[in-house]
């Protein structure tokens, strides 16, 4: 069997003793709209499916399927720690560990995948961010989870990975009055658009939080997650098309054993 193709992002593949991958939506089993890694337990898709998607993915990683830890997340700006594998997801959108083996993953399709590790500490996360945890605060919680587990913020080296891009993210002028009440500063991340919209450059301004939160160094690696439909799921382009639902997306970090 082929592993699933993935991406990966330069900042991390130079740590020794760590493994990530960006994984596109090529090399699955799902079957239609999920056509074909769709990792989503919470999707509509065949379980079974789901699972075996899972269990390439977590082939690709070098850890076992019960390895490959993924929250239920919920737009929060939770972070957990872990450090052995789970029976029940916990709602949360972001975990972290230093143990070795166990993968830390996000689910997106849109959304900000952000991966993160401290080289000295080894110790690693994901976390998932849509607007609402990225203004929320799911950057600093992530790195506060780190730190509690021996991270310190001015070494760790974060990367987000494919996510919706400026030029596909229209929305209300409402949202730039928000942020900027919420996050003053932020409003440079919202280009013009048609009348009474903007075009909201969300990697960018979660880089922005990255900086904010103190981390050494953060990249994007600038894959548009709605313009590239044949390698990516994506929400806004299933709600423009009028679709049923959609697959999700996996971002992985491992320390090796």
């Amino acid at each position: 069997m082929t592993p699933p193709p993935t991406l990966q992002s330069p900042l991390l593949s130079r740590i020794a003793g760590v493994r990530h991958a960006f994984f596109t939506r090529q090399g699955g089993v799902s079957q239609g709209v999920y056509d074909s890694l769709n990792v989503g337990v919470g999707s509509k898709d065949d379980p079974a499916a789901v699972q075996e998607n899972r269990a390439r993915a977590a082939a690709a990683l070098g850890v076992k399927p019960d390895a490959l830890l993924t929250c239920y997340q919920i737009h929060s700006t939770l972070a957990v720690a872990v450090d052995a594998p789970w029976t029940e997801r916990p709602q949360a959108d972001g975990v972290v560990t230093r143990t070795p083996g166990l993968a830390c993953g996000a689910l997106s399709a849109d959304c900000t995948p952000i991966l993160f590790a401290d080289p000295e500490a080894r110790v690693v996360g994901a976390a998932h961010a849509g607007w609402k945890g990225a203004l929320g605060g799911m950057v600093e919680s992530a790195v506060q989870a780190m730190e509690a587990q021996g991270a310190r913020r001015e070494r760790i080296v974060a990367a987000i990975g494919p996510c919706i891009a400026q030029a596909s993210y229209e929305v209300g002028e409402d949202y730039r009055d928000h942020f900027a009440a919420e996050a003053p500063g932020s409003e440079r991340f919202f280009g013009p658009g048609r009348l009474g919209k903007c075009q909201f450059d969300l990697p960018r301004f979660v880089l922005w939080r990255l900086e904010q939160a103190g981390v050494a160094e953060a990249e994007w690696i600038e894959r548009d997650t709605c313009a590239e439909e044949d390698l990516f799921f994506s929400n806004r382009r299933v709600v423009l098309r009028g679709e049923a639902d959609y697959g999700r997306l996996l971002s992985a970090i491992v320390i090796d054993r």
